[in-house]
Formats: structure tokens, sequence, C-alpha cells
């Protein structure tokens, strides 16, 4: 049986944003039938969705048939509305994550929620821990940027002491990648290619802003492997090792800090799979999918089944106990 720790939610209906600041730029959902219905952010359908991400019986009924013992449940990406007014977003976030509550007490067993904060006033996020807490969610989701501020910022140390001091997990997912503007092809590169690649540089800069230094015990999962992190971790090893300036920052060499990461599956091949477990270690990798949009893997965990050499404690490590030891829940 897997944990997954990478699915998301939309709620069934948005609350009334329309006199806050943004406008039709917050969404709102408008139905097509009893099962499906379309996300509408300023005036346009940004993703049809289906009824697994809000209906708890839909959700069990699928993991059932593909043996998912647990869905860690945090909202579509697209919601965190860093673009909106700190307060406004606060609000917003708390009903989210009181609808995500009411889809957790529907199966606590089964499902475990990662709230949403207004990160883009970090004082702010760090005090609406308390509550996502008080409510049950185990932790948040953040982006992997935040209105283009990387997440390693110094602004965003009170967050991180916070979580560490509460004990709340944090899902770093990919989030509107800087960039995008040197992307050559169809407009869904931005998601192929500019999610990884703004992972990496999350990532990067958890460990060179000094927040795994500061907050050791901090439990932080990147999204997508990582994306394209662990490739640049060894030059970032070979940096440390060659520059004074590096090693004043850092008492430690980068590869110490990430081994603190955490790392979902969702590479899709089991060779940068192998690499990262390698890299990192069998300890910090769960499986992650991505459940229940277009992009999934499917079943979750499906790369593992590529890796037939893998112990049998390593398979359980990476299909449930990390996954529950980054939960909070082993």
């Amino acid at each position: 049986m897997v944990v997954d720790i990478h699915t998301h939610f939309v709620p069934e209906a948005f609350p009334e944003m329309g006199d806050r600041p943004g406008g039709d730029r917050w969404p709102r959902m408008q139905r097509l039938d009893a099962r499906r219905g379309q996300v509408m952010i300023s005036g346009r359908n940004f993703r049809t969705v289906t009824d697994e991400c809000w209906s708890a019986a839909r959700r069990l009924e699928e993991m059932d048939q593909l043996g998912i013992a647990r869905h860690a449940v945090s909202p579509m990406p697209e919601l965190l509305t860093y673009w909106a007014e700190a307060a406004d977003a606060r609000d917003f976030g708390r009903y989210m994550n009181e609808q995500l509550v009411r889809l957790v007490e529907q199966a606590p067993d089964r499902f475990t929620g990662l709230g949403m904060v207004p990160m883009q006033e970090p004082e702010l996020a760090a005090a609406e821990l308390a509550q996502v807490k008080a409510l049950g969610l185990v932790g948040v989701e953040i982006g992997s940027n935040i209105a283009g501020r990387p997440i390693g910022d110094p602004c965003f140390l009170p967050f991180f002491a916070e979580a560490q001091a509460l004990g709340l997990a944090v899902f770093v997912h990919a989030f509107h990648p800087l960039g995008a503007e040197r992307l050559v092809g169809p407009g869904t590169l931005d998601n192929f290619i500019g999610f990884p690649l703004d992972t990496a540089f999350a990532a990067a800069s958890l460990i060179t802003g000094g927040v795994l230094e500061r907050y050791p015990t901090v439990r932080i999962a990147c999204s997508h492997g990582g994306g394209g992190f662990a490739m640049v971790l060894p030059r970032l090893n070979h940096g440390w090792r060659i520059s004074e300036e590096l090693r004043a920052a850092l008492p430690h060499p980068p590869e110490t800090y990430a081994r603190r990461l955490y790392f979902d599956t969702l590479v899709y091949d089991p060779r940068p799979l192998r690499y990262l477990i390698e890299l990192v270690g069998v300890s910090q990798l769960a499986v992650g999918s991505d459940y229940p949009f277009a992009i999934r893997e499917k079943p979750a965990g499906k790369v593992l089944d590529e890796l037939p050499d893998l112990a049998p404690a390593d398979r359980a490590a990476l299909t449930t106990g990390n996954a529950l030891r980054f939960l909070g829940l082993g």
C-alpha cells in the first residue's frame, strides 16, 4: 500500500471574492455537469476539473482500485493567490483550509491535509500556521517562488521558524516559474520544463539562503523530485570545496543540507530516480503522483516497479515510511 504525498484538491465551490481587489482574478467554479467544472480565473477556463478534486467517495473508490493507502491533499497550486492583498489571501486561504478539513474528516485514516497561508506576507503566514495546526492539518503547501521571490530569501525565515516550532510539514510545489519567456514552443512547456527548473532554484535557495542551517529539523519536501536540483547539487558541492565565500556562508557541504530535504518520486523514469536515491538517500524520497490531473503518474509509485532490485525495506520506506515521517504521522 502506498502513501502519496503529492495530490491536489479543488473545492466544489469558491467563496465570493468579487468585491475584493483583483475582481475576476479570484477563482470561481463554473459547473459543466454533476461531475465536472471549469475553474474560471480572469474570465477564462484555467482548468477543467472532475469531482475527484472534491469528492471523498470518488477519491476513495480510485485509491482502492489502485492500492493507495493515503493521500496527502494540498490545494491546486494556482489557488495559492500570492498576487492578492495579504489579508484577502488569508481569508481565501482560510476558506480553502476549512474545505480541505471537511474532505479529510470524511476519511481521516485515508486523507491528510496540507493547507495554505499568505506567503506574500511572511509574518502573517507564520501567524496563520497556528490556525492551520488547530484545524488538524499537518502542514502547508507553498510555491517554489512567492511572487518572484525565492523561498530561501531571508524574509521567509519567520515562516520556516514557526513551521519548525509547530512541527508542521512544508510541501514545495512548482509555481509560476520565472524565465518562461525563454521557453520556445507550445505554451505547455511552462509545465514540462519551467516547473522542474523553478523547483531546482527553490531547493537550492533553501540551502544557499541558510534556511536549512538555521532550522535543521523543519520538514520540507520538494515536488517533482526536486526538478533539476539533483544535477545542480554536485556542482554546488564542488563550489563549496573551492570557494571560501561559500564555506563562510555554509558551515557544512551543500549535500549535508540536501539530505535534510524530502523529494517526491514524480520523475516518470527509473534512471533519475536511481540517481536521486544515490544522491540524497533512500530515506528522503516518498511517492508523489500529482493526482488527479492529466500529468499524474498512474498508479502512484509506478516508477518504483521499474526498480526490481530495491531491497524490501527500501521499497517499504519509499512507498510508506518516509511519507509518514514527512507528514508527522510516523
